[in-house]
């Protein structure tokens, strides 16, 4: 066997060289394995994460309100405060003297939530009176002497009854001119050749709009009742209800972008469309809502991008718009109809949103949460005193601007110090608070303006329990008239009035309302003509004694 030949200083040097350059390439691919695992495991949290809060979506309660046990928790973890390099924390004395404690806002909700006396309920209601006579004294009355009796009060019920309006238009002509064409009352009816009085339209419209029955449900029990009216029908009535409405709501539209604030959102609804075979398109109902006069507006749109806001909002309008984060707001807003006509403000109830579903992820989160809750706290109280916009401005300088002021910072410090994944719900919660900090610091400065969208999405909700009933639009077209609908109920509701009297007198004094006169009947005018009424009757009472 040969000898192997000894290795030269060359062949170690080369050697030492490869096993140099094979532990650099091991080190790298540790590395990038480290790496890899690193990010895999990032991943595997934001996923938990995201399943926990769905899970918390789907089966935990739906009220954001947070536990007073839970908030303690907060403040003992975050006992060290804001970073050194922090803003002062806001003035507690004042804060707390200005909004008062919690509890006794509970305190004082729970007086608020008292249940009303069996008086008061049947205060209002017609009585009928029903004598029960012992079986004794049937047979012989004579010889009883009544000394009082036992009064029971139950509350009844007897189902609505269709009925037959028969009405006689009398035909009459001129003694002296018998050859004229004869004269005759004209019929006080939408159309000519509707069946329904404008008291069964109101009452069918209320039906479908406000306690969102789809139009089957109603051919049900119209047909249980012994009136076997289609549902197409039913829904004919409906078109024809809102073609003469259609003055009405251009009244309320000139009124509702009036002020130069309004808040606007939207909600999609699944509708038929005859281009989709098989499939429902997506429409939107936009809502649009001035909190200075309390007045809402929908309109239906097939689709929620520029176009429709171009659309729904009119070319002279200017002034400031309240909304989410919905990017197409920001394009509308610098389109060239629109440079510097308009301002956007934002919405703290969705930022707060937001961090209430990362809640979970850690105290970060919470503290945020407990500082909205301050600003809430101020807004509330604000409310309580019925404060003008002057004073809201200042309250909101001195008090809210503080702890705004703190979640920023806080804020920023978290998204430089990279605590929180941008993937997970708190760091998501981060970006888009920060990106949208402009716009939510705009109600600071106007006192007109509200901390958030809440009054508009309240406005949307009930269409949300019609989705679940009727699931989607016949068509279309079918979208503008709910859209109508919901406008006129919607604002009844506001208003404090019976959605189907005002619809039936609505439906009553139309035929005979003109151009100039038409806007006597929104929900507001006719709300305030039904307070004037009740006044003079009462005068008149009083009068009379």
């Amino acid at each position: 066997m040969p000898t192997p030949l000894p290795m030269t200083s060359a062949d170690l040097l080369n050697e030492l060289s490869l096993h140099r350059q094979l532990v650099a390439s091991q080190q790298e691919r540790i590395e990038s394995l480290k790496q890899e695992v690193e990010q895999l495991r990032q991943h595997n949290e934001v996923l938990r994460l995201k399943v926990d809060a769905m899970a918390r979506k789907l089966f935990g309660r739906s009220s954001e309100k947070l536990d007073p046990a839970q908030l303690q928790m907060v403040f003992e973890a975050l006992q060290n405060g804001m970073p050194e390099d922090g803003p002062p924390k806001k003035p507690e004395a004042s804060v707390d003297a200005l909004c008062g404690s919690e509890a006794d806002e509970a305190a004082k909700g729970q007086t608020a939530r008292k249940k009303r006396s069996l008086e008061q309920i049947l205060a209002g209601l017609p009585v009928i009176e029903i004598i029960i006579e012992p079986e004794e004294v049937k047979a012989d009355p004579q010889a009883w002497t009544c000394m009082g009796a036992e009064v029971t009060r139950l509350i009844d019920y007897t189902p609505g009854k269709f009925s037959c309006q028969k009405i006689n238009r009398r035909k009459y002509v001129r003694k002296e001119a018998r050859h004229l064409p004869p004269v005759i009352a004209p019929l006080p009816s939408l159309q000519e050749r509707c069946i329904a009085t404008p008291r069964l339209l109101a009452h069918t419209l209320t039906q479908r709009f406000e306690l969102h029955l789809p139009y089957y449900r109603i051919e049900q029990t119209y047909g249980r009742a012994g009136v076997p009216l289609t549902r197409q029908t039913l829904s004919n009535w409906g078109g024809m209800c809102a073609d003469a409405c259609g003055l009405v709501i251009q009244a309320m539209q000139r009124e509702v972008f009036a002020d130069g604030y309004v808040q606007i959102d939207e909600t999609p609804v699944k509708y038929q469309d005859p281009e989709r075979k098989g499939t429902c398109g997506t429409g939107y109902l936009w809502a649009v809502h001035n909190p200075v006069r309390k007045l809402s507006l929908f309109e239906w749109r097939t689709g929620r991008g520029t176009a429709c806001l171009e659309s729904l909002v009119p070319a002279d309008f200017t002034g400031l718009i309240q909304c989410d984060g919905y990017q197409a707001y920001e394009s509308f807003i610098r389109s060239a109809r629109r440079q510097g006509q308009i301002r956007l403000a934002g919405c703290l109830a969705h930022a707060r949103r937001k961090f209430f579903e990362a809640q979970a992820e850690g105290g970060d989160a919470r503290w945020v949460l407990e500082q909205t809750q301050q600003l809430y706290r101020i807004e509330a109280k604000l409310r309580e005193a019925r404060a003008g916009p002057m004073e809201v401005r200042a309250v909101r300088q001195e008090h809210s601007a503080p702890i705004l002021e703190g979640i920023h910072h806080k804020l920023q410090s978290l998204q430089q110090s990279r605590k929180h994944l941008p993937r997970s719900l708190t760091g998501a919660a981060i970006s888009y608070t920060l990106n949208q900090w402009d716009k939510l610091s705009v109600y600071l400065r106007d006192g007109r303006v509200c901390i958030d969208n809440n009054l508009i999405e309240n406005a949307i909700r009930p269409s949300a329990i019609g989705k679940k009933n009727w699931l989607f639009m016949g068509d279309a077209k079918s979208g503008d008239r709910a859209a109508m609908f919901y406008t006129l109920i919607g604002n009844c509701h506001r208003e404090g009035i019976n959605a189907e009297a005002y619809l039936t007198d609505l439906f009553t004094r139309l035929p005979t309302e003109t151009n100039q006169t038409v806007h006597r009947l929104t929900p507001k005018a006719w709300a305030a003509e039904q307070r004037s009424l009740h006044q003079a009757q009462a005068k008149n009472c009083v009068a009379s004694l």
